[in-house]
């Protein structure tokens, strides 16, 4: 069930020095990578909603979830991950040293990054400004009461937001993930062993699961 099961196999020509003409080494072929369809993706009710924990890695989450670690990578082909370092959420000691790589300095991390707005709702409860607009420092607004028949002006409706606080919303918002359903695996498996079949038809064909290069070899 791990990754490389379903990556087919490719005959590369051995090269090497003592190598006999018509040779070749069995690899896998890299460079097809397991990508689900758009149509996958299209579909709602194959995905279910999971927030990462702590520290945990896609393994830890596969572990959790379908009770297999060897479906990491269903986990990052799920969500179109392909580099973990910068699309997963780090561990906290290496976001934390991150951070403080990047801005230099804790002055700098604590240092104001933008502002946002505060939720304002008139008497009735109903929102007339939306909590985490992005806005200008001291900006207020002004509104029609009814209840009181008159315009009123709110005050300075912003909150500033300090680098780190911008960084970690960041950070917080790769826990968010969608999961394959563990009923729909099987339907998943299929499509991906599809999808990476080799076609009949080229000259370097040999089966589903393997290609051949051609072996030439130049003398002189």
């Amino acid at each position: 069930m791990g990754y490389f099961k379903y990556v087919p196999d490719f005959n590369y020509v051995d090269i090497t020095a003592d190598a006999k003409i018509g040779s070749y080494t069995k690899m896998k072929n890299l460079f097809r990578r397991i990508k689900l369809s758009d149509e996958v993706f299209q579909t709602a009710t194959l995905f279910e909603k999971y927030q990462i924990r702590g520290d945990d890695r896609p393994d830890n989450v596969a572990y959790s979830y379908y009770n297999n670690s060897e479906l990491d990578w269903l986990v990052l082909v799920s969500n179109n991950i392909v580099n973990v370092q910068t699309e997963w959420p780090m561990p906290q000691l290496v976001f934390d040293s991150f951070l403080l790589n990047k801005y230099g300095s804790y002055d700098e991390l604590n240092a104001v990054h933008h502002y946002e707005t505060i939720e304002v709702k008139n008497a009735r409860g109903m929102t007339i400004v939306e909590q985490g607009l992005q806005v200008k420092q001291g900006m207020t607004y002004t509104y029609y009461e009814e209840d009181q028949n008159s315009f009123v002006t709110t005050n300075d409706a912003t909150l500033p937001v300090t680098n780190y606080q911008y960084e970690t919303k960041l950070e917080e918002g790769k826990r968010n993930i969608s999961l394959v359903r563990k009923q729909y695996l099987p339907v998943i498996k299929d499509e991906i062993e599809k999808l990476m079949e080799y076609k009949k038809g080229s000259s370097d064909y040999i089966s589903g699961t393997l290609k051949s290069s051609s072996n030439i070899r130049l003398t002189t």
